[in-house]
């Protein structure tokens, strides 16, 4: 029974240290932020990584949770022969879950594996090779140099990113509703533009910005944090991305309780 409770307090003492680690490296990570213009062809560069080469991705994973979504609705109304009663009000309805829940999280969870797994890797490499420590030979502050740039360009463009999956999920929504349900494009508009608010697309955007800079920065701590070779680097890629998952979803709940 001691064992147990033991090893239960060591669990809870290694979290909690886990955590504020990374709050220290977060706060580090902020205090370079004025510093981003100086250094804004890293930032650029890191875009690119995480907007531009993720953009198709986000672009085929949101046409289809726009499709799925509106695939579900439909199917439930016409279920109960509800779907002339709803035909008014379901384009609001799949706009207000996509915009507010599946495609800020799916995306995140997305960049979180492309992103957050790459990030892992890149900075894992560098620390098993030395090459982290020959910066800090050189002077360089590496939270300056590797953390900075990866964090403002996850948090900038995660939102672009959102921006772009929401409208193509909501493109994708019409057409099946279209195609199946015969949805005239002026009755599923009319529908999105009557029940929807700008509230959800605050929501959606608060959320993206949250989650990339959730990514980014346990990217930043597992990859910096790497030891043992290239198993090493392996396991904190792996580590990386579930982490990220698993404070994506409970921040998404915390969000839906909150707001």
């Amino acid at each position: 029974m001691l064992t147990f409770f033991a090893s239960i307090g060591r669990m809870v003492m290694g979290f909690f240290a886990e955590f504020g680690a990374i709050l220290m490296l977060l706060g580090r990570i902020i205090r370079y932020i004025p510093a981003s213009f100086r250094d804004r062809r890293l930032v650029i560069e890191q875009m690119e990584v995480v907007g531009a080469d993720s953009l198709p991705l986000v672009i085929l994973i949101g046409s289809f949770t726009g499709a799925i979504a509106a695939l579900q609705a439909t199917n439930l109304f016409a279920k109960f022969n509800l779907i002339a009663i709803a035909r008014p009000f379901i384009g609001g309805s799949i706009a207000t879950v996509v915009f507010t829940e599946l495609t800020p999280v799916l995306t995140a969870l997305v960049i979180a594996g492309r992103v957050g797994g790459a990030i892992a890797a890149q900075l894992g490499t560098m620390a098993v090779s030395e090459q982290i420590d020959a910066l800090e030979m050189m002077a360089i502050d590496k939270n300056r140099y590797l953390g900075m740039p990866r964090v403002i360009a996850a948090v900038t463009m995660m939102p672009i990113l959102a921006v772009f999956s929401n409208i193509v999920a909501l493109t994708g929504a019409f057409l099946l509703t279209m195609l199946k349900f015969d949805f005239s494009p002026v009755v599923f508009f009319d529908s999105v533009q009557r029940f929807f608010s700008l509230h959800e697309i605050f929501v959606s955007l608060l959320k993206s910005f949250t989650f990339g800079g959730v990514t980014s920065v346990i990217g930043c701590y597992v990859g910096m944090s790497t030891t043992g070779g290239a198993e090493g680097v392996g396991h904190s890629t792996v580590r990386a991305f579930t982490i990220s998952a698993a404070i994506i979803l409970i921040i998404d709940a915390l969000f839906g309780y909150i707001m």
